[in-house]
């Protein structure tokens, strides 16, 4: 049936027209904007995607910025601990040349003075951006990454630079409520420091460490292994009477000139001493044929006396003090210190005091724990008093990483000799140090590398989601306007169609 009223064809070919209309005005604004999913009406849950995405993409370059701060940060530090390792070893090689008497040591100290200067010069300006790794003892984060869960949470994670404190900082102990006795970590000889020289087992009867010559000498070999140093006697050599027998063997000892060794007879009796400051020194004595004998060998126990320090941990804070001949020598852990810190330290201190006589050495005994031996070759006695405690408040001044060299004075013999000891452990400092910072460097720029990747297979993810496919779109435009354009003729026909009913009323 025909109708004038109502255009069913028109009304086909108008729609069709409307939707070619509406695919055409769609890959159009594909082609113009490059994306498929340009707004949330093109696919609501694809572009929440893409927008979670884009911005997890600008968080990244955030991160990105953080990373190459951080990295500048510590390069900074890491060529400051390079610098002050060094000037340390310039140092050093000063020191070696004041360990010979016939030098200008006062020369040799102006220097070393200049260059104690100019490591604090280093380890002040050693900053970025206002931030000095090389002094204070708090740890520094560097943003690195944002961690995205399943359930969409989002946490952000850090790579902690430590700091390493190359200030030459004296350490102070804490004090107020709540500060804890920590004495007992340190155990100790003796805290009497004297010059004399100490038998096997430290008795005060000194016969108790003695040699005692028996039976007839003159029918026996003899030999006596002094460390190393071996004093013998043929048969026939020694007299007959165990007390003569003594003198000389006393004797020959003696002119042997081992070492820290001195010995006298006192009837048929061979009484050792020592003057090793930290060396024990055994005495082995043989008789291999013959009727004489010798009651037993000895061991003389070094002439210093030993503070042990307990294998336990050492937190910040926690500071130890030796208090000898009216000064006090302290040091104050840092973050990170452990118990060979604080034993070196302490002998940093204890050397730059240059008390006369006074010696120190550092080392670790059978169950691994680390001793500081100090000796006295003075003819004053000397009283050890020995404070330590933890700090709970948090109101000590921590030592610095280099504290002990504005002590370094090599204008005497013992301040040359300790100054030799002590130079090795402020080295080891920046050693410590520059690799520390080194290897946090080379995390971060590690991180920041695959930042960028990361960010970059981000941003390819995100398009794949949401870019058009240009070529596909090119094609479909072309197509679309083909249909168009016989969309509207499809219309014009459709509209004619009543036009035919005007010749059936002629």
């Amino acid at each position: 049936m025909s109708s004038i009223l109502t255009n069913n064809s028109a009304m086909v070919a108008l729609q069709t027209l409307k939707s070619i209309n509406s695919n055409l005005a769609d890959t159009q604004s594909m082609i113009s904007t490059g994306k498929s999913v340009a707004s949330a009406k093109d696919n609501s849950a694809v572009w929440a995607i893409s927008k979670t995405m884009e911005s997890d993409v600008k968080g990244f370059k955030a991160i990105s910025d953080s990373l190459a701060l951080g990295e500048s940060t510590v390069a900074v530090a890491r060529d400051a601990s390079e610098t002050v390792t060094d000037l340390l070893t310039q140092m050093k090689e000063k020191i070696v040349g004041a360990q010979e008497s016939n030098v200008d040591r006062d020369k040799l100290q102006t220097d070393i003075n200049a260059l104690k200067d100019q490591i604090k010069s280093v380890v002040g300006a050693a900053q970025f951006n206002g931030l000095n790794l090389v002094q204070g003892t708090d740890d520094v984060k560097v943003l690195s990454s944002l961690d995205r869960s399943n359930d969409g949470t989002v946490s952000a994670s850090d790579i902690a630079v430590s700091r390493y404190d190359l200030s030459s900082t004296k350490g102070q102990l804490g004090t107020g409520v709540g500060i804890q006795d920590l004495s007992a970590n340190i155990t100790s000889t003796s805290t009497t420091l004297d010059n004399t020289a100490i038998r096997d087992d430290g008795a005060a009867v000194p016969t108790d460490a003695d040699i005692t010559i028996g039976g007839d000498a003159s029918t026996s070999d003899f030999s006596f292994d002094i460390n190393g140093t071996v004093v013998s006697f043929a048969v026939g050599e020694l007299s007959a009477t165990a007390g003569t027998a003594a003198t000389q063997v006393a004797d020959a000892i003696n002119a042997a000139q081992i070492d820290g060794v001195s010995v006298v007879a006192n009837g048929a009796i061979l009484e050792f001493s020592s003057t090793s400051a930290f060396d024990e020194i055994s005495v082995d004595g043989t008789v291999t044929s013959g009727t004489g004998s010798l009651t037993a060998d000895v061991s003389l126990a070094e002439r210093a006396e030993s503070f042990t320090f307990s294998n336990v941990d050492v937190n910040k804070g926690d500071g130890y003090q030796m208090a000898i001949a009216g000064q006090t020598f302290t040091y104050v852990a840092s973050e990170g210190d452990t118990m060979e810190d604080v034993a070196k330290g302490l002998k940093l201190s204890v050397d730059g005091g240059e008390i006369d006589g006074i010696t120190t050495e550092v080392s670790q005994n059978a169950n691994s724990e680390w001793v500081l031996k100090i000796d006295n070759d003075d003819a004053a006695t000397r009283t050890v008093t020995i404070t330590a405690n933890d700090d709970v408040n948090e109101n000590a001044v921590v030592s610095g990483g280099l504290q002990g060299l504005d002590l370094i004075n090599v204008t005497t013999d013992e301040g040359a000799d300790a100054a030799l000891e002590n130079i090795e452990t402020l080295i080891d400092s920046s050693i410590d140090a520059a690799a520390g910072f080194g290897s946090a460097q080379g995390r971060i720029e590690t991180q920041n590398e695959f930042i960028g990747k990361l960010t970059d297979s981000l941003k390819s993810g995100i398009g794949s989601l949401v870019d058009a496919d240009m070529e596909e779109a090119s094609a479909r435009l072309q197509a679309l306007q083909v249909q168009q354009q016989l969309g509207v003729q499809s219309l014009s026909i459709a509209n004619q169609a009543p036009q035919s009913i005007l010749s059936l009323f002629r």
